[in-house]
């Protein structure tokens, strides 16, 4: 099939697209290269240096055809939303509209979309979260994923265009950015190889769900399927603190550093962990990969990348 991908260059997204090409797909990635990195490009796939936003993404569709469109690109700071909501939504609703309307136009198969699972659910007081409790996003970041959400089941309803969205968990894994506001795992393996300390805010005891980026992309490759339609959680369903994944870190390293500690970020959200028994039963996934595996295989990309 011909696929399109965008944010293609991405830490999540250069997997997905070398996992297609494996699987004999011809791959067009779309990616601006904000926070993409060339380096992540599979040299199999059509490169198109472009904003999702940009008129001239139709000429893309119109040329290449894609049957079927996966759509990561996105403004991905929590903080940058937070701190310019327009440019925010700008890229996160109005780019995710102009990649909706081109799939309409040029008569694309299929949407898959990567969403979030905490920053939608908030502070849940089930825990694990399911896909069915009500979600109340804390950030112009959560509202724009919701919003997306919300516009694809529009354009099935109306337009007939199926779509599977996946909440994602805290997903972590090789090629993960570990400047910026990248995941903690990436943050602090990079500090541990160097001999640094790490800091871990408040008391550490804050927890989310953490998914290595393998079992992930094996998530979205369900979307190639025509029967997998609708919004599921991708997850482990299994809560890990902050302390525990530094520590984790620490022994596939094999240092040993003294934590150290800074005021806990206002606002920041205690408990993250998604039930993922829906995607389990209806769709036959789940995570292959323990914390530890994950996190060792990461250790060892990023002491070979640094």
């Amino acid at each position: 099939m011909k696929i399109l991908v965008t944010g293609g260059a991405g830490f999540i997204g250069s997997h997905l697209v070398d996992q297609l090409i494996i699987q004999g797909h011809k791959v067009v990635v779309v990616d601006n290269l904000s926070t993409g990195k060339k380096e992540n490009l599979n040299k199999e796939a059509i490169f198109y240096n472009i904003d999702i936003r940009a008129s001239e993404l139709s000429h893309i569709f119109q040329e290449e055809r894609p049957e079927i469109v996966f759509h990561l690109a996105a403004q991905i700071s929590v903080r940058n939303s937070v701190e310019d909501p327009m440019a925010d939504a700008n890229t996160n609703i109005l780019g995710a509209l102009n990649i909706l309307e081109n799939c309409r136009k040029f008569g694309v198969k299929k949407i898959v979309f990567t969403s979030t699972g905490g920053a939608l659910y908030g502070d849940a007081e089930k825990i694990p979260t399911p896909e069915d409790y009500p979600v109340f996003p804390l950030s112009p970041y959560a509202i724009a994923k919701l919003s997306t959400e919300k516009y694809l089941d529009y354009y099935y309803k109306v337009f007939d265009i199926p779509y599977l969205t996946l909440r994602f968990a805290n997903i972590y894994g090789p090629r993960q950015d570990p400047y910026g506001e990248a995941g903690v795992v990436a943050i602090f393996a990079k500090k541990l190889l160097k001999n640094e300390n790490p800091i871990i805010n408040g008391d550490g005891k804050q927890t989310r769900d953490y998914l290595f980026v393998e079992d992930a992309v094996r998530a979205a490759m369900l979307g190639l399927e025509d029967k997998n339609i609708g919004i599921y959680n991708v997850a482990t369903g299994t809560e890990i603190s902050v302390v525990q994944i530094s520590d984790l870190l620490s022994q596939a390293i094999g240092v040993s550093i003294e934590k150290k500690y800074s005021p806990a970020k206002k606002g920041e959200q205690q408990r993250s962990c998604l039930d993922c028994c829906k995607i389990k039963q209806e769709l036959g996934w789940e995570p292959e990969y323990k914390i530890e595996d994950g996190i060792r295989k990461t250790v060892e990309w990023f002491k070979n990348n640094n």
